[in-house]
């Protein structure tokens, strides 16, 4: 660590995306403000500015760092279904992350550490994807997006609140497990 990254402060660009998530978590991505955080943290206003640049680049350090979460958080899946599992509990568990990961309107797309850390998770999905699709006669790419489109959207409807009532109750994996087998049938699984 250099002394620029801890000028005035144990942490500074921790603390800052610390900060950062806090307010997209209660108040969405939309409310991020530099000047705010910079004041959260207790520092100038053009601190965050020496790790950021500006607040694309924090959106996009947050989106690099939820890619890298999740990458871990699949890492050990069983199989497909397993897999969309972990994926809902990762946004249940990071949701300001999940906010900002798949916003390509917010996010510096050319950033080579974003490019690199989506690329990992892109390659942990589709090695389950290629699991379920070796002995059939499906498009392992078609597979792989309806795939991840259930488990982005139960993520996503889960996260605001849609599925309260369709829950009923249950915990939200076991839920998204019935949804899965809904879908894929019992080929979620090996």
């Amino acid at each position: 660590m250099t002394s620029r990254d801890t000028y005035h402060h144990g942490d500074l660009r921790r603390a800052v995306l610390a900060a950062a998530l806090d307010v997209i978590r209660t108040e969405g991505p939309a409310a991020l403000s530099l000047r705010d955080l910079a004041r959260r943290a207790g520092v100038s206003h053009a601190a965050p500015a020496h790790h950021f640049r500006d607040r694309t680049g924090l959106l996009t350090a947050i989106a690099t760092e939820g890619h890298d979460l999740l990458t871990a958080a699949l890492s050990d899946a069983a199989d497909l279904r397993d897999a969309g599992v972990r994926y809902v509990r990762f946004a249940l568990a990071h949701p300001a992350h999940f906010q900002v990961m798949f916003r390509p309107d917010l996010l510096r797309a050319d950033d080579p550490e974003l490019q690199a850390a989506k690329a990992r998770s892109y390659e942990r999905l589709r090695a389950e994807v290629a699991g379920l699709t070796r002995d059939r006669a499906a498009d392992p790419e078609v597979t792989g997006t309806a795939a991840w489109s259930v488990a982005h959207g139960f993520a996503t409807l889960l996260l605001t609140h849609n599925l309260d009532r369709s829950l009923g109750g249950r915990a939200p994996e076991d839920a998204f497990r019935a949804v899965a087998d809904a879908v894929f049938g019992d080929g979620g699984g090996e």
